[in-house]
């Protein structure tokens, strides 16, 4: 009998990491999909109808966790009590979360309390708010480890995880990023009715742990963008407390302007596609130190979000100072780096079929213990 493998995915990012890992999956094992967040909610463009077209060999599992206005721990509280009805309901063999968002954190900690074997992937990685916290906190919950690169294995080692059960497999996104089959920027315009060329991309997200400055930093942001005088594919923010108050500004600021388009969400291989052809990519999304560099594209980083991730040459960190964003969007408007392989080299679904298709791995003890480095 096919093993059961439970994923779990709440928001586009995640969703785009994982799909990959799926497709690969899904001939051999039985895949359930537990699809919550932001995918369910309409004014991010309800993915999860995407989810449901492209992975049509899983079992999907729809579950709303929020409306939009709650705070992180009572998301948690309510993801929590979903996802743990489901895990007892279809027993599944592993339960595979992604990052540091508050569904994996949800996901780990409903299933490592009820016996159930979780795998984490990107695991060991650094940011600088509240998801780091997540993030290692999911790393301790969490069984298996399927990283991007020898630093996270290192972390986790640190962090008294056991090396057998640690992988570098690359960031699975690669696999997506490094394939022929990305759609032609032309049909990107088409799709989302981009009417300009040469333009940049920005994401900025809510900083949980820094709400009180959202406002002003948000106004200094979309102040510098419209000095700047180019033009911008402006992609919405996560669904973290505070992304009204970026939806708010973004509305105000970009909606008649005609060097912006607004875009609530975007499929994943698209958004690869604008960002391989676009000038820079601004903000403070992940995308800017994981998918920028390895298309030689420019970041300008902006806050604490992403800080710590990755030091690159084509990453410039930025504080919300106006005058130094906007030198910065000139000195990057018309340059581009080498490609950048900082987290893997594109194969992971195939490093990971290969993994969990070992009689060993399944065979993985849920009673974790410390282990000391000598």
């Amino acid at each position: 009998m096919s093993k059961k493998i439970f994923f779990v995915t709440g928001t586009r990012a995640d969703y785009g990491k994982i799909k990959s890992i799926i497709h690969s999956l899904e001939k051999n094992f039985k895949i359930y999909i537990f699809v919550t967040g932001m995918h369910l909610m309409s004014k991010y463009g309800s993915t999860y109808q995407i989810i449901s077209k492209e992975c049509k060999n899983s079992k999907i599992i729809k579950f709303k966790n929020q409306t939009g206005h709650q705070m992180l721990d009572q998301i948690i509280s309510t993801t929590i009590n979903g996802i743990s009805k489901s895990l007892k309901k279809i027993k599944p063999d592993l339960v595979v979360v992604h990052g540091d968002r508050v569904e994996a954190f949800a996901a780990a900690t409903a299933a490592s309390v009820n016996n159930f074997l979780v795998a984490h992937i990107e695991g060991g990685e650094l940011s600088g708010t509240i998801d780091e916290h997540l993030r290692h906190a999911i790393s301790k919950l969490s069984h298996i480890h399927l990283v991007s690169n020898n630093e996270a294995k290192r972390r986790l080692t640190l962090m008294g995880e056991k090396k057998n059960n640690i992988f570098t497999v690359g960031t699975p996104d690669y696999d997506i990023m490094k394939s022929n089959d990305l759609p032609k920027i032309s049909d990107v315009k088409k799709r989302y009715g981009i009417k300009f060329n040469n333009f940049a991309i920005s994401i900025y997200h809510s900083v949980t742990t820094d709400l009180k400055n959202l406002k002003k930093y948000s106004s200094i942001f979309s102040r510098t963008l419209i000095k700047s005088d180019l033009k911008y594919l402006v992609i919405f923010p996560n669904n973290d407390p505070g992304s009204d108050i970026i939806l708010n500004s973004i509305f105000k600021n970009f909606k008649k302007n005609q060097n912006f388009r607004i875009i609530r969400s975007m499929r994943f291989e698209y958004f690869l596609s604008a960002l391989k052809n676009s000038r820079f990519i601004i903000g403070n999304s992940s995308a800017g130190i994981r998918e920028a560099p390895f298309f030689g594209i420019p970041t300008l980083n902006i806050g604490d979000r992403q800080l710590n991730r990755a030091k690159l040459k084509s990453i410039i960190n930025l504080t919300h100072d106006f005058k130094k964003i906007l030198k910065a969007i000139n000195l990057s408007k018309n340059k581009k780096f080498k490609k950048t392989f900082h987290f893997g080299s594109g194969n992971s679904s195939k490093k990971i079929v290969k993994i969990f298709s070992k009689k060993s791995f399944w065979m993985t003890s849920i009673q974790k213990k410390f282990t000391s480095i000598d």
